[in-house]
């Protein structure tokens, strides 16, 4: 989606940026954990520093959302989901969805609980 072209059909600039979403980069990864994770806040994030073991937590989903993660670090990049949510099987306490260095996922939920991942090849 573009947002001209959702601008050119009458929406605000404003509004037509929160239909296609924000892009975030610059993003560094932290802790171990769902709990000391950095927190995304965008539909797009570029992150670009992975220190080993470290990484970033989606925010608070709805049925439908979809969240793209960039790994432009030099290590797997661990992505937790929200507190009551699950990444395909993972919970928020069974660990983090690995995302190698260089790579991509996006995440689709299909409720506000559950998360589908696709990597990119």
């Amino acid at each position: 989606m573009f947002p001209s072209r959702i601008m050119a059909a009458g929406i605000s600039a404003g509004a037509a940026n929160q239909i296609c979403g924000g892009v975030v980069t610059g993003i560094s990864a932290a802790g171990t954990s769902n709990t000391d994770a950095t927190a995304l806040s965008a539909s797009v994030n570029i992150v670009s520093t992975t220190a080993a073991s470290t990484g970033v937590k989606l925010p608070p989903v709805e049925r439908g959302a979809l969240i793209e993660v960039y790994n432009q670090g030099a290590n797997a990049l661990l992505v937790y989901p929200p507190a009551s949510a699950a990444i395909n099987a993972l919970t928020a306490t069974t660990g983090g969805f690995s995302v190698a260095a260089g790579k991509a996922a996006r995440f689709r939920a299909v409720s506000g609980t559950q998360i589908y991942s696709m990597l990119s090849a």
